[in-house]
């Protein structure tokens, strides 16, 4: 999924960090990773229904060490401070969990 804006792809929002590391052999990886794909992709068709681009905040599937989905949100922090902002007022800005 794409937004309106340009090459997201290679906008500089790095998501292989520290945690990128070395495969384990007999992990299924591709299960979590489909799972996670699963949900980064709706939590994206979310934020573009919001009015975001996907070249400022995004959502990203990856797996963890044991093969396990996992969906990191990245984005610059202006637009992922007006991400809050939208929570904030969807939860009443009670900070607490929904």
């Amino acid at each position: 999924m794409t937004g309106t804006g340009g090459d997201w792809l290679r906008d500089g929002l790095d998501v292989a960090g520290a945690d990128c590391g070395l495969w384990v052999p007999g992990v299924d990886y591709v299960a979590g990773w489909r799972e996670a794909r699963e949900a980064a992709d709706r939590l994206n068709r979310g934020l573009l229904g919001a009015g975001f681009e996907l070249s400022e905040v995004r959502a990203v599937a990856s797996t963890n060490e044991d093969g396990r989905g996992v969906v990191r949100v990245t984005g610059w922090p202006n637009a992922v401070g007006r991400l809050a902002g939208l929570l904030e007022a969807v939860t009443g800005n009670e900070g607490g969990a929904v």
